[in-house]
């Protein structure tokens, strides 16, 4: 505008020149073409110039840069700046003066990226805030446009606090610090944490002075984990362990609070230099044992909930902190041990009766089988003895079979009452876990709440029958089916078994008897008791031999027999012939002697 001022009228201006159309004549054409081009900015292409901002819309800015008409930069190339309104001064990078409109095209972005490795530096250095646009997401942050440069922003540079939504940052334009350059690779990284973390320090610092232990604040949850949940106090974080959350039992914090949640809590310890925070929330609030019913003893009644199951027993939580016991053994009046699972599971709703209560060590036991009446109590009545019962068998043991015949009611078979017969080792030999037997009721043994029963006695005794078959003297077909060191088991008809000593397997050719002969063999001993059957093969012709040696002596000098000793001998004879007579007619020919 000084030039203008400057400007004197044209001394010998032309007037007749005019009147005849002619504006100007050529010297004076020339003179005012260079007065006007000394009023405007002399200007370069590719060149970076500062322009004020005279008008702009949505999707354009107008920009004067002093230059014989205004530029149009697109609005896009500010959307790191929101705030930019009339009046501003830009940086433009002048592409053409002059386009075939005639148009002069700027640009603000190429203005900035020309100078702006310089200006990252010296943002750097200053330690200067600036402003900077979010693009778009990458890789473990954000791209954010900083001078035109594409720098990175770390997801743990955007805030204090985790951030759980990165997209909510897209489009956004926030202030940020340099905070390191690869001059090498040219790289940016910024932060906008960096910006509040000088100002909460200071609020951490005011905090801290001030906690004490058993102080109430109020903070929010700022994250959660499995272990418990992180509070921020407002600018300080403190941990709430997931035992102090609640009284009762919490499978997962999540199930007591929720993220940005605002909550009070107490403080209940710190170290030195206060940097970890122990915080509660289940202390806000009495003890539930200090508020149980305080008219509540053992012997009562209540129900309650699974909380936590183990193989010796389970937790009961009666009411939310107050949990009680039932050992696995209060389960069921049976005395076989079995896992806890085997009777129930979390989450069922129990009934329960209280067997021990310690509110000072806030303890307690419960049983559920005393809700059923203990089956000893009358077992006199139910189980007497010579009654005869089903049973399962529980488990074996080397003298006997263990058995239930029904639950809470156990009883031993021992391993010779079992069969009346056969010699058995063990009981796996006779039965089997699982199977079901029949059983007589011999004892009951109250105090220590166990029966001894019988199987075998569920048949008549054959000893009885064996007594007069298997008379001493008698001789019987066997088979020896095992030779031992001491003799060999002799397998005699009937079922029954019975024992030879070696000197009496010897054979009459002098040679010794083998397992699985069939010999036959004189009875020598018989004892009903013991159940047991003395045999001998070779006192057969033993005693042929002496019964010869007697004939011959008994003709030389014949004897008189009275009566009695006839009858006998006839009995005698007739026992020895029939060895192989059934039972029933030896049975008979016995009533018959007795009644004579």
């Amino acid at each position: 505008m000084e030039n203008l001022k400057n400007i004197q009228p044209i001394a010998d201006f032309d007037w007749e020149a005019l009147e005849q159309g002619e504006s100007y004549g050529q010297v004076s054409k020339d003179d005012l073409v260079k007065t006007y081009d000394n009023t405007l900015n002399t200007v370069k292409d590719k060149e970076v110039v500062m322009g004020t901002v005279t008008a702009m819309n949505k999707r354009e800015v107008v920009v004067n840069i002093g230059f014989k008409s205004d530029g149009v930069v697109p609005m896009s190339e500010f959307r790191y700046n929101p705030e930019l309104k009339v009046g501003d001064e830009v940086e433009v990078y002048i592409e053409n003066q002059e386009d075939k409109k005639g148009q002069l095209i700027l640009s603000h972005k190429k203005a900035r990226a020309t100078r702006s490795w310089d200006r990252v530096n010296e943002a750097l250095e200053k330690d200067e805030i600036i402003k900077g646009y979010i693009k778009c997401r990458t890789k473990g942050g954000m791209i954010v446009d900083v001078f035109g440069i594409e720098a990175f922003l770390p997801g743990s540079q955007i805030d204090v606090k985790p951030i759980r939504d990165y997209d909510v940052f897209v489009g956004k334009t926030m202030e940020f610090k340099i905070v390191k350059i690869n001059q090498e690779f040219k790289n940016v990284v910024v932060s906008h944490k960096a910006l509040i973390e000088a100002e909460l320090e200071q609020q951490k610092k005011d905090i801290i002075s001030k906690l004490e232990k058993g102080q109430v604040l109020e903070g929010t949850v700022k994250n959660i984990t499995s272990y418990g949940v992180f509070i921020d106090l407002g600018g300080v974080d403190g941990l709430i362990h997931i035992t102090d959350l609640s009284w009762g039992r919490v499978s997962h914090p999540e199930e007591i609070v929720k993220l940005d949640e605002k909550i009070n809590v107490v403080i209940l310890d710190f170290d030195d230099e206060k940097k970890r925070i122990a915080l509660g929330l289940k202390q806000l609030t009495p003890h539930p044992w200090d508020a149980l019913d305080a008219e509540l003893k053992v012997g009562d009644k209540v129900s309650g909930k699974v909380v936590v199951m183990a193989d010796y027993g389970a937790f009961i939580e009666i009411a939310p902190g107050v949990e009680g016991l039932i050992h696995v053994s209060e389960m069921s009046w049976t005395q076989h041990l079995r896992s806890a699972q085997d009777f129930m599971k979390v989450g069922d709703e129990i009934e329960a009766v209280i067997l021990t209560l310690d509110r000072d060590e806030r303890k307690m036991s419960l049983g559920i089988k005393q809700l059923k009446a203990d089956p000893w109590e009358n077992i006199e009545a139910r189980f007497p003895v010579a009654s005869r019962h089903t049973a399962k068998v529980r488990n074996f043991t080397n003298f006997g079979v263990f058995v239930e015949i029904e639950e809470g009611v156990d009883g031993l078979i021992h391993i010779s009452d079992l069969s009346w017969t056969k010699k058995i080792k063990h009981p796996s030999e006779f039965t089997q876990i699982g199977s079901e037997i029949e059983v007589q009721v011999l004892e009951i043994d109250k105090e220590n709440r166990r029966l001894s029963l019988g199987h075998k006695q569920l048949e008549e005794n054959p000893w009885d029958v064996f007594e007069t078959i298997f008379t001493v003297g008698s001789v019987h077909e066997g088979t020896i089916i095992e030779v031992l060191d001491k003799g060999a088991v002799i397998s005699l008809p009937y079922g029954v078994e019975g024992f030879a000593t070696p000197k009496h397997l010897v054979k009459e050719d002098g040679s010794q008897a083998q397992a699985d002969e069939k010999l036959q063999f004189k009875v020598i001993e018989f004892n009903k008791e013991a159940k047991r059957i003395i045999l001998s093969h070779s006192r057969i012709f033993e005693d042929e031999q002496k019964s010869v040696k007697k004939e011959v002596v008994e003709k030389k000098a014949p004897a008189k027999r009275n009566k009695k000793e006839e009858d006998s001998a006839i009995v005698t004879n007739a026992v020895e012939k029939t060895t192989l007579g059934d039972i029933e007619e030896l049975a008979a020919l016995k009533e018959k002697l007795a009644g004579k």
